[in-house]
């Protein structure tokens, strides 16, 4: 087996059993590994400390597999991980409320760069590092025999493929094509998805529990929903009693599958409005013209995808927290979110606060939300929490 000898002192992260070595800590490769290719992480005192897939472009140049070196990487290796996987979360496969979770989350669940999505009778995968997109036909079989899917559908779309060398690819890997509309149970509601097309694997499964909290807070209130995608925040609150719930969205397919998920839940137009625009505008021309709201929810795209755009992407969460703050009446809420992980928890409240400041508001944090439980966090590996998300109240 090529190894991968570490430089003195570059250790001790694989000792603490984090899932990544970074091209930086490697004195020396021995061999020519090919992408994906499982390879020995040594010490540079000679100790044999773990095994993981190798990733000949990437600046993570090891993503590990085992810190057990006595373990064979194999197909049966990857049926064990997909079925623990599939055993944690036998409490969302049992319920009567939920047909859509996360199967597999990569690192978190011992497969680094693999996310696999249940919707329904359909699986959605991302093969999103060169370790898993090696073994991919073992892991769509471990799957066929574990899950049991009417079919399985790729996303390996996502930008971290290039940096990984993988072509991208999208389509169906195994059995029945999924309907253009997939529908969803997500506790008393009900959502159409579009996994060929929609963002990620074509629903933000992350958010699930934020959204059946917003009940909470916006029974009988005016409630602007912005990033609205495809309006699932703006049904749930509708379904908790709203009074009103504004989307606000750049994209006009993703506004009308709102309007098509508020007629599924037999909520109709009369509560719901949906804006087409650029979220910052809008937020301004509402500041402008006086408009107010009791709720309103951010839900941004990432907007730090790097070390170098960090600064930026903190202006801009900055920015619209600022404008959501001014245009909260008293008593009103907001809850704000951040989906990049450069921007840790401390950074995010930190960016909110200073907001508040500006905004000239007295606000208070009333509840602290992250990622679902199907999308758990690792101990070793911190990185994997990168959902998180304030609910604050200002006076």
């Amino acid at each position: 087996m090529k190894s991968v000898v570490l430089k003195p002192g570059r250790d001790k992260s694989v000792r603490n059993r984090h899932p990544w070595i970074f091209r930086g800590a490697i004195d020396r490769i021995e061999g020519e590994p090919e992408s994906g290719e499982t390879v020995r992480v040594v010490s540079a005192d000679g100790v044999d400390l773990a095994r993981g897939a190798y990733s000949p472009p990437s600046q993570i140049a090891v993503r590990m597999w085992t810190f057990d070196v006595a373990e064979e990487i194999d197909a049966a290796f990857f049926r064990g991980r997909i079925e623990r996987a599939i055993r944690r979360r036998e409490d969302l496969a049992q319920r009567d409320d939920l047909t859509a979770y996360r199967l597999v989350h990569a690192e978190s669940d011992g497969l680094p760069g693999l996310h696999v999505d249940r919707y329904g009778e359909f699986l959605v995968v991302q093969f999103l590092a060169a370790g898993v997109e090696r073994w991919r036909n073992e892991i769509m079989r471990a799957l066929l025999e574990t899950a049991a899917p009417c079919g399985i559908y790729e996303r390996s779309d996502a930008d971290v493929c290039e940096k990984e060398g993988l072509e991208l690819r999208t389509g169906v890997m195994t059995g029945d094509a999924p309907p253009e509309l997939l529908e969803i149970q997500e506790g008393k509601c009900r959502f159409f998805v579009n996994v060929v097309e929609g963002h990620k694997t074509g629903f933000y499964l992350d958010q699930r529990e934020n959204r059946l909290r917003i009940g909470e807070w916006a029974a009988d209130q005016d409630v602007l929903n912005a990033f609205a995608y495809t309006g699932a925040f703006g049904v749930q609150a509708l379904a908790a009693g709203a009074g009103k719930v504004t989307n606000l969205e750049t994209s006009a397919g993703a506004l009308e599958m709102a309007r098509n998920n508020a007629a599924l839940n037999g909520l109709g137009d009369a509560k719901m409005e949906n804006v087409e625009g650029d979220v910052f505008k809008v937020l301004r021309q509402y500041r402008d013209s006086r408009r107010s709201f009791d709720v309103i929810i951010l839900d941004p795209p990432k907007f730090a995808d790097s070390k170098a755009v960090l600064e930026k992407a903190a202006r801009g969460y900055k920015d619209i927290n600022l404008l959501a703050l001014k245009l909260l009446n008293p008593g009103g809420v907001l809850m704000t979110f951040s989906c990049s992980g450069l921007v840790d928890p401390a950074l995010f409240q930190k960016i909110v606060a200073d907001a508040a400041l500006d905004a000239k508001r007295e606000a208070r944090i009333v509840a602290r939300l992250s990622q679902g439980a199907d999308h758990p966090v690792l101990l070793a590996f911190p990185e994997g929490s990168y959902l998180k998300g304030l609910v604050v109240r200002v006076d």
